[in-house]
């Protein structure tokens, strides 16, 4: 492993509900051994580039209630692909080189499932992303 590797695992946060089990599926494994960490570790991040985002499209999310709040991220995730890259990038460059091998085995439905754990996180964390907020 390299240092780089081992400083990469050193920073990541343990999710002590992130378990791992003998018969779960390798996708479901590299979701709770990386992505979760990966995701949570680049959590502060990750909403500061939605806030750029917000910006970016003049601002229309702080207009929306709640419920379109939600729909707003989800949406944004699904259907911006330039923006979506963005996401996967941030947490692929966090990947060691071992996790990227193994991702790019089945990068697909990893992509999925990573997109999902961002969503989840930025819609979990949305209080954080009102206007008032400083960075």
């Amino acid at each position: 492993m390299t240092p780089r590797d081992i400083n990469l695992l050193e920073l990541r946060p343990e999710i002590p509900s992130a378990r791992i089990t003998e018969n779960m599926s390798a996708d479901e494994r590299f979701q709770n051994e990386t992505l979760r960490p990966v995701v949570k570790l680049q959590n502060d991040l990750l909403l500061a580039a939605f806030r750029n985002y917000i910006n970016k499209h003049k601002n229309k999310f702080y207009e929306l209630k709640l419920e379109k709040r939600l729909e707003y991220i989800e949406n944004t995730i699904q259907r911006d692909i330039k923006f979506r890259n963005s996401l996967k990038g941030m947490i692929i460059g966090q990947f060691t080189l071992e996790e990227y091998e193994r991702y790019i085995q089945n990068s697909s439905a990893l992509n999925k499932r990573m997109m999902n754990i961002v969503r989840e996180r930025l819609q979990s964390n949305i209080q954080l992303l009102e206007r008032d907020m400083a960075y």
